[in-house]
């Protein structure tokens, strides 16, 4: 009876750890994207198999450095499922970063997937925030060779840290992770929240908040 209730509650974790994972398991060698479909899935329609090529699995210009002239002084060069469809159901992406002198990618979030990033190029001072109660802070710098791990849906950010251009590689568990960044999404949406909730939440003056709108 014991060891049967043991293998019992083995299998329940088993399970519930996935129906954790961020992306569905594939059931079959690979489902290349079929991105000209109208078809509305979780994920991606597949091509045939017949009309699969490696070109399907093949992604160039990661190599080629961001155009980091514009206010934040970075660039997001993404390797998602849109710019590679072999990565169809296969839970995992990449992305490089690159930062002018004192470039920033302001804090945002991956609502489907974890980040471990690699600095290349430079020093970075990156750091993530906990979820409530606590709203606790971890950040690092970090230098060419080291790595950081974002935990998947937590704020975060990265700064060049120095006086000259950064690069990183990031990894992310899941083929279209998404992201949101933070000031965009709260100054920024369309249409706009209204002034006096976001005045009210950040305990402002309406005027600063629609300037803050302004911007976005």
């Amino acid at each position: 009876m014991a060891t049967s209730y043991v293998l019992l509650l083995s299998l329940l974790a088993l399970a519930f750890s996935h129906s954790l994972a961020s992306d569905p398991s594939p059931l079959q060698d690979f489902c290349v994207a079929d991105l000209k479909s109208t078809v509305l899935v979780n994920g991606f329609v597949c091509k045939s198999p017949q009309v699969v090529s490696a070109d399907d699995f093949t992604f160039h210009g990661l190599d080629m450095p961001g155009n980091t002239s514009n206010p934040q002084g970075s660039a997001v060069t993404p390797v998602f499922v849109q710019q590679l469809p072999g990565l169809n159901t296969l839970g995992v992406s990449l992305a490089r970063l690159d930062f002018a002198p004192y470039g920033l990618i302001p804090p945002h979030y991956h609502p489907r997937g974890t980040e471990i990033m690699t600095v290349i190029e430079g020093t970075l001072h990156v750091g993530f925030v906990t979820s409530f109660p606590n709203f606790q802070l971890f950040t690092q710098v970090v230098k060419k060779g080291d790595v950081f791990v974002f935990p998947q849906g937590l704020i975060h950010f990265q700064f060049n840290y120095g006086d000259t251009p950064a690069v990183a590689i990031s990894g992310l568990g899941s083929q279209d992770p998404g992201v949101v960044l933070i000031p965009n999404a709260v100054f920024g949406s369309n249409p706009p929240i209204n002034d006096a909730i976001l005045a009210k939440a950040f305990q402002l003056d309406v005027k600063i908040i629609d300037y803050l709108q302004s911007k976005f």
